[in-house]
């Protein structure tokens, strides 16, 4: 295929990611973002396989809230993932898919490894296959900046509720999801929610949430919120509902970040 073919076919595609982002004129921020600046981009067949792989990922993840693909072959073979949270319905899933795909390309737009989350859905490509490996090489943490009163009996109830999460999210018929809730007053509730990415063995997502709940006492220790956020798994607890349905009004507190690298 010569070069000006390479040309026509990249804005083809191009033009394919603009028709199905209709709907996504104003972008919502994402949580974060990871472009690998030892990776890069070494040709236009490279980036015009990246641009096919998010036309897919884009057009498949939402109808069922994932998809692990590849496009390809040789030196310009590109893995991809694309993944909404599990409690999200499909509209929003669908307009968090597109708007991971369009800001990924324009954040990270030389590099072949990248990744995106947002609060509905979390977004990868790279040149090399990771898919099916547990990734906890780059973490996003979201901590609330108040700290609970009562500690010892908040970080007892806290464990009681990621154990329990934990193990539904392991069972295969969840697809990487748990989520619950659990009263430490009457006026008080912790809400908690876990996810794998669903290309992950039951095995592997066990590894990657006891890494990632393992960490709130490095980052979260006594915090009334905590978002830990992986390539392969995510983990968060509030005292106020986050995750759907949600059955009363939300009272959101201020919250810090921070990024933290291998």
């Amino acid at each position: 295929m010569t070069l000006s073919h390479h040309l026509l076919l990249r804005l083809l595609l191009l033009l394919g990611l603009l028709s199905l982002w209709h709907c996504s004129a104003d972008s919502a921020d994402p949580l974060g973002d990871f472009c690998n600046k030892d990776t890069k981009i070494g040709s236009e067949k490279a980036s015009a396989n990246i641009d096919h792989l998010l036309v897919e990922l884009v057009s498949k993840a939402s109808k069922n809230g994932f998809l692990a693909t590849s496009y390809g072959s040789g030196q310009y073979l590109v893995y991809g993932l694309a993944q909404c949270r599990g409690d999200v319905g499909k509209e929003d899933c669908s307009t968090c898919i597109q708007d991971a795909a369009k800001q990924i390309r324009t954040r990270c737009p030389n590099e072949a490894d990248a990744r995106i989350w947002f609060d509905y859905c979390f977004l990868r490509y790279s040149n090399t296959d990771f898919i099916g490996e547990v990734d906890t090489g780059f973490g996003i943490y979201y901590y609330n900046v108040d700290n609970v009163t009562e500690t010892e009996r908040f970080n007892e109830e806290l464990s009681k509720l990621m154990e329990k999460i934990r193990s539904q999210a392991v069972v295969p018929q969840n697809a990487g999801l748990g989520k619950g809730q659990t009263e430490l007053t009457p006026f008080i509730t912790l809400y908690a929610l876990v996810q794998c990415t669903r290309d992950l063995s039951p095995l592997s997502c066990a590894q990657c949430l006891a890494i990632a709940v393992g960490n709130f006492p490095n980052f979260c220790e006594n915090r009334k919120g905590c978002r830990v956020l992986y390539s392969s798994c995510y983990t968060r607890y509030e005292l106020y509902p986050f995750f759907f349905p949600i059955s009363s009004a939300q009272n959101f507190s201020s919250t810090q970040m921070m990024m933290v690298y291998p």
